[in-house]
């Protein structure tokens, strides 16, 4: 049965239309953050960046190079759009794009981690096996095939991803419309749309649509007869999040997955009218299985743990921030703070305050006084640039004060804690954060 159901060959017209459409995105991410003055905001301008704690080598490249670094990305990415020397283009970007991810966490978005879990799982597929570079250069490469189990890679994924994120949505401030009618308020100026977008009835309609949506768009485009008209609910709901939002390409990917629900006779009819339509669904059981179900039973566990792993975490996520990345938490919340950081100076016995602006870009400024783990890393900071000087410090969290969705401003950082001194614990409560007490 589970032979059957992972080794049977289907039609590869899904997967390489989804190539296609997966290495234009990917490149227009990339040349797209240069044009719009990302790289130059995020990477360039800053001094320094707040990477994944235990990376502290990834730091962008000098001067102008990050341009570079982008324009070979995207180059990477319209090689696997043509399907040209596509493993090694696939890697490159992969790598790359794993470089930019863990550098930086200004930009910190559900959705880049998604790219980088999509890129890893697009290496291990024959997406350009046809309607490729590499299949015109070997005709012998070229195959209609794929083994079912690539199909369900992507679609598991997927559904992992809108589960977990319509779960998290099912707390008191998503509920009471709270989140939604905060989100609304940035965009009062849009044209046309922006008085609508204040309107209490659409904070209720984009509240629970969002549960329903994300909780049942998998199943839903699975079921032939409910098909369709989840495909037509998905292009409302992504073009709206694509206009409303401004979330660059993911709407776009959003929809693109649906390539792999429907018939590979609609696909090929649709995109390939030229393709042999592939109907033999032989059963092929290669010599990777044992590999195949050993490695991919770890990887989805991994996915299926690691976005519970704040509720073993002591105090709310929400809050604390432990257990957020990596965990499908989107657009859940809205944080804003107050910070300052007390320097002692053992060795000169000195003690000033930091002004943030000498060191931090403004939106640095603002993550540094909301997010515990950025906070510890820029007291780490602190500690090196003295060191090199020969000097001792101590550095103190003092006048911290977070709000979480608009509510009242609480104290956040124990001010009496040397966060200089402090280890940083990857899977277990910072004792330095105040406990959360919403009012």
């Amino acid at each position: 049965m589970l032979n059957k159901f992972l080794f049977t060959r289907i039609d590869n017209a899904s997967l390489t239309v989804f190539r296609v459409i997966f290495g234009f995105l990917i490149a227009a991410e990339a040349f797209g953050a240069i044009f719009t003055g990302w790289v130059k905001r995020a990477l360039i301008d800053p001094k320094f960046t707040f990477n994944f704690i235990g990376l502290d080598f990834l730091q962008p490249l000098p001067g102008n190079g990050m341009y570079f670094y982008f324009a070979l990305m995207g180059l990477f990415g319209l090689l696997v759009m043509l399907g040209y020397k596509y493993r090694f283009s696939m890697a490159g970007f992969t790598i790359m794009w794993a470089g930019v991810y863990f550098m930086q966490k200004n930009s910190y978005n559900n959705h880049y981690y998604l790219l980088l879990l999509l890129c890893l799982l697009m290496l291990l597929v024959p997406a350009s096996r046809y309607f490729s570079l590499d299949a015109l250069k070997k005709p012998s490469f070229k195959k209609v095939s794929m083994p079912q189990w690539c199909k369900w890679l992507i679609i598991l994924q997927v559904w992992i991803v809108y589960t977990y994120a319509s779960i998290a949505k099912l707390y008191p401030d998503w509920l009471d419309l709270s989140v939604a009618k905060m989100l609304m308020q940035s965009k009062a100026d849009y044209f046309l749309i922006g008085g609508l977008l204040q309107e209490r009835w659409v904070h209720f309609f984009i509240t629970y649509t969002g549960i329903l949506f994300d909780l049942l768009i998998v199943p839903l485009l699975l079921i032939k007869r409910t098909r369709k008209w989840a495909f037509f609910a998905s292009i409302f709901f992504h073009l709206f999040n694509s206009f409303v939002f401004q979330i660059g390409i993911f709407p776009y990917m959003s929809l693109a997955f649906s390539l792999f629900f429907f018939e590979p006779k609609t696909i090929r009819d649709l995109f390939l009218k030229k393709k042999e339509l592939y109907t033999a669904n032989e059963i092929e059981i290669p010599n990777y299985k044992n590999a195949l179900l050993f490695f991919g039973s770890i990887y989805f566990i991994i996915q299926i743990l690691l976005p519970l792993r704040h509720w073993v975490i002591k105090d709310n996520v929400l809050w604390t921030e432990e257990g957020h990345r990596l965990s499908w938490r989107m657009m859940l919340r809205g944080k804003s703070g107050i910070i300052t950081f007390k320097l002692v100076n053992h060795t000169t016995g000195k003690t000033h305050f930091v002004n943030l602006r000498d060191y931090l870009s403004r939106k640095q400024q603002k993550i540094v006084a909301t997010k515990p783990d950025v906070i510890w890393q820029f007291a780490q900071y602190l500690k090196k640039e003295y060191q090199e000087k020969g000097e001792e410090i101590s550095v103190y969290a003092t006048a911290s004060k977070v709000s979480v969705n608009g509510s009242e401003y609480e104290a956040f950082v124990k001010p009496e804690v040397d966060l200089a001194k402090e280890p940083w614990h990857y899977f277990k409560h910072e004792e330095w954060i105040y406990p959360y007490h919403p009012k």
